[in-house]
């Protein structure tokens, strides 16, 4: 199986898992009224294990793909059922919420809450995943806009198309692109500098990912057609400035994953 979790998950609904996240949360406030705010999130998760029978801490997920493998792990696991992300930062973000939903998504888990212990009141934010498996594999795969003419554009769209037919879409970018380097060749030879021109002169270099010679790529996820163009707008002003020979632009939504080829204006 490409997504493999190492435990037996039971999705809890949302009856099952709000009860559970108030108990969760009032152990949680209790420990931290003894310890205090200051510590690394590993403290308040050893000590909640030690407290509850039925938490299982840093439960792994292992997905895979022809050579390609990753492991995630769930900070707090309880009663196989419910997800629980420790943080210790100023304030969450929609960054942490995007990290649990992937997790959820992952497992095929339903319901998981954010703690942050670290402010003066204690926060949380409860994270619901709507989609499955099968769900997140009901894509299309557009290409009209990709020129395979240009070096490395068909190797990147049979990466692409064999990781989504695997994994599906609307999971971290940063596993996409992981693995899409890792079959172009590894990190170190994919990420690399690239001059940035302006008015004829060399700003110094800019990293970026290529799929081979000067053909770079870019990953997103947006959703909506206003913040694509958006988006669409900056990447063409950036590879007007980058000496490449083209940029692959993928967006990866969830019902529809679009690639373009981004040819520099000189």
């Amino acid at each position: 199986m490409p997504i493999t979790p190492q435990h037996a998950f039971k999705p809890l609904t949302q009856a099952e898992f709000g009860p559970l996240s108030y108990d969760v949360f009032a152990d949680v406030l209790k420990i931290r009224s003894e310890l205090g705010r200051f510590f690394d999130e590993k403290h308040y998760k050893k000590a909640l294990a030690l407290r509850r029978p039925d938490v299982i801490l840093e439960a792994p997920i292992l997905v895979t793909h022809q050579g390609f493998k990753k492991f995630y792990f769930l900070d707090v696991l309880v009663i196989l059922g419910g997800v629980f992300e420790f943080k210790v930062v100023e304030a969450l973000s929609p960054r942490h919420k995007a990290q649990l939903l992937h997790y959820l998504m992952l497992a095929e888990l339903w319901h998981g809450m954010l703690i942050n212990v670290r402010p003066e009141k204690m926060q949380r934010d409860f994270v619901n995943n709507q989609l499955s498996h099968q769900d997140r594999h009901q894509f299309q795969i557009v290409t009209e806009g990709l020129d395979l003419q240009k070096s490395g554009a068909d190797a990147f769209l049979a990466i692409l198309t064999d990781l989504l037919q695997d994994w599906g879409s609307c999971l971290d970018l940063g596993l996409y692109e992981e693995a899409i380097s890792r079959f172009c060749g590894g990190e170190e030879r994919v990420i690399r500098p690239i001059s940035v021109l302006f008015e004829g002169e060399d700003l110094g270099p800019q990293n970026m990912r290529f799929v081979t010679g000067k053909t770079a790529f870019k990953l997103t996820a947006f959703e909506s057609t206003a913040s694509q163009a958006r988006f669409a707008s900056h990447i063409q002003r950036m590879a007007n400035h980058l000496d490449i020979e083209s940029l692959i632009w993928a967006n990866i939504s969830r019902h529809r994953i679009n690639l373009q080829t981004i040819l520099p204006k000189r």
